[in-house]
């Protein structure tokens, strides 16, 4: 499964900004951050599942927002990149 996750987190309290780096730090474990707030993810249905779970019990559903974009496969291979970005390795290892 091919997943686009972008997000925008309220950052106006420490709370705020609190959620917001738990929101990147589980996007980091899954994918790969391709813009401040932009991850490009390639995961399972069970870790899609669990994700959702894990982010949905972080933000606050009045202030935050994130959006998930299925993709089909190979879609993330075949994007364009116009100026400083570099494609991301999206079939080597997360943690090396």
């Amino acid at each position: 499964m091919e997943l686009l996750v972008t997000y925008d987190v309220d950052t106006t309290t420490p709370a705020g900004r609190r959620r917001l780096r738990q929101v990147a730090k589980i996007c980091e474990s899954y994918g790969i951050r391709v813009q401040k707030s932009v991850f490009e993810i390639v995961c399972t249905d069970a870790d899609w599942i669990t994700m959702r779970h894990r982010l949905l019990d972080i933000i606050s559903t009045e202030h935050d927002s994130i959006r998930i974009y299925t993709l089909h496969r190979g879609t993330l291979d075949t994007a364009q990149h116009l100026g400083h970005s570099p494609p991301a390795p999206h079939h080597d290892p997360l943690i090396y």
